[in-house]
């Protein structure tokens, strides 16, 4: 009989807060292993290529290890090595590119398959499990005739692929004037779309005018108060208060936010509230109504993903690896 890996905890998910989960479950003696679907803070990663957050490098800090940062407010590119050099500091276990099947067995004796990027199956056992999954792997959807088609993008990475063409932007959050500025300033003729009557007013302070003049000059359209109801190869369908309009479109940014993952949680015993979709748990240890589980980082939220932040999500690492440190040492 092939004897399993064993682990005192697993941790599913490798972003800043999996991460804090990781580190401060070792640092309290117990074999722990962090297993990610993709790469190292993998949503990190798909961020805009150029980000800079909205937070000082402080705020980002886990394990006990400084974030150095060139300017008031790090970059992508500055938190992505930070939390590299975070995972090598701990040596944590980390394997990439392993995506979890299931949640299999009970407290203290869970199972745990898994397939990697060749396609080979493994399985691991575990006394305890952490979820902490995040909310950038599922976009929210329009539901719209040609959502489908290869020209509708949902995460914006850099604007000079889209040069000389013609692009929509749907939304007016954060994301999605940092995509139409980017776009335009690259030489796209940009077209924003929102359901709305202006741009959001929590888009960066340093952002926001620069969008709305954008669009006061004329350089980027903007048509508020309308929503697209078709994408067609060569052009793109809106409803405004004015009537119809269909505008040529070689590229569609679908900048309409993300979501968690809440079918892998229903899928592994996780009671979601009906309203809220939070998920229960005990808001001292962040132990799941399914016992041995535990939740960490924005999955705590449920569909209040502006609630959680790596800011206060990566606190959350403490609070489970003291409960776990209570229940098994």
């Amino acid at each position: 009989m092939i004897e399993l890996p064993a682990f005192d905890a697993i941790v599913i998910g490798a972003g800043p807060t999996g991460l804090a989960c990781g580190l401060e479950i070792k640092r309290r003696g117990l074999n722990v292993m962090v297993v990610e679907k993709g790469c190292l803070c993998n949503s990190l990663y798909n961020y805009p290529t150029h980000m800079t957050f909205f937070t000082t490098p402080e705020l980002l800090e886990i394990g006990d290890l400084p974030m150095t940062s060139m300017y008031e407010k790090p970059t992508r590119t500055e938190a992505l090595k930070y939390y590299r050099r975070v995972a090598e500091h701990y040596k944590l276990d980390v394997h990439q590119y392993e995506r979890v099947e299931s949640i299999d067995g009970e407290d203290g004796a869970f199972t745990v398959p898994t397939v990697d990027r060749l396609g080979l199956q493994h399985c691991y056992k575990a006394k305890k499990i952490v979820i902490a999954t995040g909310y950038y792997d599922v976009p929210n959807l329009l539901n719209i005739p040609g959502e489908g088609l290869p020209k509708v993008i949902h995460y914006y990475r850099e604007p000079h692929p889209y040069y000389n063409h013609d692009v929509l932007v749907i939304g007016a959050k954060n994301s999605a004037a940092i995509a139409a500025l980017e776009l335009f300033w690259t030489g796209a003729r940009v077209t924003l779309v929102h359901r709305g009557p202006a741009i959001h007013k929590h888009v960066k302070y340093w952002i926001k005018p620069n969008i709305e003049n954008r669009i006061k000059a004329g350089e980027v359209k903007a048509h508020f108060n309308s929503k697209v109801v078709e994408i067609l190869p060569d052009a793109v369908r809106i409803q405004t208060p004015d009537g119809d309009l269909s505008i040529p479109n070689d590229f569609v940014f679908a900048m309409t936010g993300y979501s968690p993952d809440l079918s892998f949680l229903n899928a592994n015993g996780i009671v979601l509230e009906p309203h809220t979709l939070k998920p229960r748990t005990d808001p001292a240890s962040l132990e799941s109504d399914r016992k041995g589980v535990f939740l960490a980082g924005v999955i705590v939220a449920g569909m209040h993903t502006n609630e959680i932040f790596i800011e206060n999500g990566r606190f959350h690492g403490r609070q489970i690896a003291d409960a776990l440190a209570a229940q098994l040492m």
